[in-house]
């Protein structure tokens, strides 16, 4: 054991992530049936393993699975001469301007090295970064992202079957789809439900997206990118009409764009995705900033996350606290044909995850075992 957070990297090796879905996942911006995704190997002198994920998606962050490889081999050798957290973090505050445009690339590379530094230490990983440990139970959304209203119906009972309350629906943009799925909604919830949309930037102007949302008639707390991303001022337009929050995702890239909320904050949710912000330093570095200004958070998910990236969100979404207002993922082989680890971390009853019932391995790094 090497202390002190240092280990020594062997290797790091990088592979794409080619898993099929087991339906398919629709809404404005993409239709997916299969993974997307990157696994990074950082490997000691010693022999031990560390893994990472990202979710490459270029109507994000305008990045592809082949962009984060080859991220990786112009960056493989600089990454391979971290050391220790310390030289981590470093890197990260050296490289920010590198990793804003090229986050999910970095975010495989960052966690690989945390999952190693951790074993070599014999330290979890929020033990590591003098983070609260996880403990008790995760609450997860039924997200509902497909534009066929029979598997939309599925999918809806299994949810309510299996006692969800907190609902995320994906719209499309095409009114009639929309209505039929909001309609078969509306003839299976209650008033005690909570309903959120996800309009993945359909609409050009507050007027239309008021208009379209107004005529689904239907109760909703918050909607995410309705609008061209990035658009603050027709955002805010749109949250005051509406009453309601608006959820920035692929408007909240990076630390910078904060400052543009400010004078605003109440009309703002932030979504954090490891994979989309860069890696767990830096979603925990905007937990601080974004808690800081009073904006309350949802730790997202990429379609297609295997337990790594899971894994990882429960380290923001713990340390988040009382401003975690949802939390999406940890779907695991409800969606994908197969997952790559031991144990497939994914919700129960309700949407929960009891972590306590999870044998995290030796709980050293993410305490995942990669499987393939």
């Amino acid at each position: 054991m090497i202390s002190d957070g240092t280990a020594v990297i062997d290797s790091l090796l990088i592979q794409a992530l080619d898993i099929p879905f087991k339906l398919s996942f629709s809404h404005a911006s993409a239709d997916r049936s299969r993974t997307q995704s990157v696994l990074v190997t950082a490997t000691s002198r010693e022999g031990l393993t560390g893994y990472g994920e990202s979710c490459p998606r270029e109507y994000v962050t305008g990045e592809s699975v082949d962009s984060v490889i080859a991220f990786f081999h112009n960056h493989q050798q600089a990454a391979g001469r971290i050391s220790d957290i310390n030289s981590l973090h470093d890197w990260v505050i050296e490289h920010r301007k590198l990793i804003d445009a090229n986050p999910a690339a970095w975010c495989a590379m960052e966690l690989a090295i945390l999952d190693l530094f951790g074993k070599s230490n014999q330290q979890s990983v929020e033990a590591l970064l003098c983070k609260p440990q996880l403990s008790g139970e995760f609450q997860y959304s039924a997200i509902l992202g497909t534009d066929d209203p029979r598997v939309f119906e599925k999918l809806l009972v299994m949810y309510l079957d299996m006692g969800f309350t907190d609902f995320k629906i994906k719209l499309m943009g095409e009114q009639k789809r929309d209505l039929e799925k909001i309609e078969l909604l509306k003839m299976n919830i209650d008033e005690s439900m909570r309903i959120r949309f996800d309009a993945n930037n359909c609409w050009a102007d507050a007027d239309t997206a008021y208009r379209y949302l107004t005529e689904l008639d239907c109760p909703f707390w918050a909607v995410e990118e309705p609008l061209t991303k990035g658009d603050y001022q027709a955002l805010g337009k749109l949250a005051a009409s509406l009453e309601c929050k608006i959820i920035l995702d692929e408007s909240f890239l990076r630390l910078e764009q904060l400052y543009e909320l400010e004078e605003s904050a109440e009309l703002w949710l932030i979504n954090i995705r490891v994979s989309k912000m860069g890696g767990l330093l830096r979603s925990l570095e905007l937990v601080d900033a974004i808690s800081s200004r009073g904006i309350p958070v949802i730790v997202g998910a990429q379609v297609g996350e295997t337990s790594l990236l899971t894994r990882a969100a429960m380290t923001v979404a713990t340390y988040a606290g009382d401003m975690l207002m949802a939390q999406e993922g940890a779907y695991g082989t409800y969606l994908l044909e197969h997952d790559i680890c031991e144990p497939v971390l994914k919700f129960g009853r309700g949407g929960r995850l009891d972590i306590g019932s999870v044998s995290l391995q030796d709980g050293f790094g993410l305490g995942l075992n990669v499987i393939s």
